[in-house]
C-alpha cells in the first residue's frame, strides 16, 4: 500500500476518535481525566450540569472509540484514559497540520 493510501486509511481509521471528541461534554469529560488521572464515575459527574447517567453514556461513546476504558474497583467503576489512542489522534493532527502548511506554502509560492 502506498504511502499516502496508508495514512489516509489510518486517518479513517481514527474518525471515531474525532467524532468522539467533537462534542463539549466529552472533552470536558476528557480534560479532567487528563488533570486527575482515573477517576470515579461519581467524582467525574460532580460539577456537570447533567446526570450520572448521562455523564456514563458520554463515556461509553468514548470508551467506544477507544479513548477511555472503566475498570471495576467493587461496586464503583473507574474511569482512565486510553493515552495510545489519544497519541494516535495527536499525530493524526500533526500531520493533517503539516499537509495544511505545505499547501499554504505551495499557494503562498504561486501567489508570489
Amino acid at each position: 500500500m502506498a504511502r499516502s493510501a496508508k495514512a489516509t486509511a489510518e486517518l479513517a481509521g481514527s474518525a471515531p476518535v474525532f467524532a468522539a471528541l467533537g462534542d463539549g461534554t466529552r472533552l470536558r469529560l476528557v480534560s479532567r481525566l487528563s488533570r486527575d488521572g482515573p477517576t470515579s464515575i461519581t467524582r467525574l459527574s460532580a460539577g456537570f450540569p447533567i446526570t450520572r447517567q448521562a455523564v456514563t453514556k458520554h463515556l461509553r461513546v468514548m470508551e467506544d472509540a477507544g479513548l477511555v476504558r472503566s475498570v471495576q474497583h467493587g461496586r464503583e467503576s473507574v474511569w482512565q484514559l486510553e493515552q495510545k489512542r489519544l497519541a494516535e489522534a495527536r499525530r493524526h493532527l500533526e500531520t493533517i497540520s503539516a499537509q495544511w502548511d505545505e499547501t499554504l506554502d505551495r499557494l503562498k509560492s504561486f501567489v508570489e
